[in-house]
């Protein structure tokens, strides 16, 4: 009876712990909440603030294709879903257009790494893969004058 129970646990955590790996990346606002804060969402979009102290890190989380705009510089290290990684040096402004995807983030910088997202709702869903051309971030790079 014990070896059964026993037996059907294992089975029970194996297929729970299997579901899990092939899970899709979580909502960033669940992934970090002390990070990320919703400032507005509607139909087509969702704009969320990021502030990531120096150091501080955040697990895999998805975005669907989305805008970034820096708001206090600093350099934030994103790595997608691949395990590429790319180091944005933030200046006040730069803007960056980012493919929708899987990533994780983290402040290497020394000071407040600060910056609006803004996420596009429709046609494009955030995907495991690091973008539609997996090994590639899908970055493009503009600046607000200000």
């Amino acid at each position: 009876m014990h070896r059964r129970l026993s037996l059907l646990l294992l089975a029970a955590a194996l297929v729970a712990t299997a579901s899990l790996a092939g899970a899709p990346a979580q909502d960033p606002l669940t992934v970090g909440p002390g990070i990320y804060r919703l400032v507005l969402e509607n139909e087509r979009v969702r704009v969320l603030e990021a502030r990531f102290q120096p150091g501080q890190k955040i697990g895999p989380h998805a975005h669907p294709d989305h805008v970034v705009v820096v708001t206090s510089p600093g350099k934030l290290v994103v790595t997608a879903a691949s395990g590429k990684t790319q180091e944005i040096d933030g200046k006040v402004g730069d803007t960056f257009f980012i493919a929708a995807q899987t990533h994780s983030a983290q402040n290497v910088g020394t000071t407040e790494f600060v910056c609006v997202v803004t996420e596009l709702k429709g046609k494009y869903k955030a995907k495991d893969e690091a973008s539609p051309r997996p090994g590639t971030t899908d970055v493009q790079q503009g600046k607000v004058d200000g």
